[in-house]
C-alpha cells in the first residue's frame, strides 16, 4: 500500500516529528507543501494532510496543495499539531467532499508554540509533541492503514 503525506511544519518541527515516527511504519512518501507546489498523487492508495495550526486552520500551503493536486475518490486522513486550539478542518473537508474522497480520520495533539505574544513568556506546550503524543500518532496511523 502506497501512502503520501503532504505536510507543512515550519516553526518548531512539531508536525514533522510525528510524521518521522509514522514514516517508519510503511511505504510512506512525505511531501513538503512549503517547497513542493505539485505532485502526482494518483498512484497513492491513501493520502494524508498534516500541518501545524496557523490562525486556527491548517497551513494555507497544505490547503492549496490539496486544491491543486488531490485526485478524486481517494482515502484521506488529517494530522495536526496546535499550541492553543486544534485546527478547524472545514476547508480541507470541503475539498475532500468535492472530490468524493473518504476521510478516514483525524489526529491532533499539542505542539510547542511561540507565536506572537507567546514568545514573550517562552511559549506554551513546551516539550510537545512528547512521547505519548508521538505514540498516539503512530497508533492512529496503524488504524488508518488497517482500514
Amino acid at each position: 500500500m502506497r501512502i503520501a503525506i503532504v505536510y507543512y511544519s515550519e516553526h518548531h518541527g512539531n508536525t514533522k516529528k510525528l510524521l518521522d515516527a509514522v514514516k517508519e511504519l510503511g511505504d510512506v512518501t512525505l511531501i513538503d507543501a512549503g517547497c513542493c507546489k505539485g505532485a502526482d498523487l494518483s498512484t497513492y492508495d491513501i493520502i494524508g494532510f498534516a500541518s501545524g495550526t496557523y490562525g486556527g486552520r491548517f497551513s494555507p500551503a497544505v490547503i492549496e496543495f490539496a486544491k491543486d493536486n488531490l485526485p478524486s475518490n481517494k482515502r484521506v486522513f488529517l494530522i495536526s499539531t496546535y499550541g492553543l486550539w486544534a485546527a478547524r478542518t472545514r476547508d480541507l473537508e470541503q475539498i475532500f467532499a468535492a472530490r468524493s474522497c473518504r476521510l478516514l480520520g483525524m489526529y491532533s495533539c499539542r505542539g510547542f508554540c511561540t507565536f506572537g505574544p507567546l514568545k514573550l513568556i517562552g511559549g506554551i506546550a513546551k516539550g510537545h509533541p512528547n512521547e505519548r503524543d508521538v505514540k498516539g500518532a503512530v497508533e492512529f496511523f496503524k488504524n488508518i492503514i488497517a482500514q
